[in-house]
């Protein structure tokens, strides 16, 4: 995101409020998992330029620019470059269990950078 001309990641706590809040009644942002601070997962139907705009526009609404608009960018990552355990197997269940699910298996989503 950019915020006041300073490029930086989307905090973590902001990604989860957008996710578990977001009441636009569109059923694409359903398919977002936040993980880590300036990284979401997201399903096929999430057009990136649509959920960039959306949560733009939703955390300028709430103040989280400080009066400045909050400019959000949203980019795929190469696939090279993300984990090889699949990321769609909930935490809780045991890395012993969760580590030997085939990936091929997975309805994995595509991983976007925020």
């Amino acid at each position: 995101m950019t915020l006041a001309g300073e490029r930086r990641a989307v905090p973590l706590d902001w990604l989860d409020s957008f996710c578990m809040r977001n009441f636009t009644g569109s059923a694409e942002f359903e398919d977002t998992l936040p993980t880590a601070d300036g990284r979401l997962e997201a399903g096929l139907r999430v057009d990136p330029q649509r959920l960039a705009s959306s949560l733009s526009d939703w955390l300028t609404k709430r103040g989280k620019g400080n009066g400045h608009p909050v400019v959000v960018e949203i980019r795929e990552i190469p696939i090279e470059a993300r984990a090889e355990t699949p990321t769609n197997v909930p935490a809780e269940v045991p890395a012993a269990v969760r580590d030997n699910v085939p990936a091929d298996s997975l309805n994995r989503p595509k991983t976007n950078s925020v």
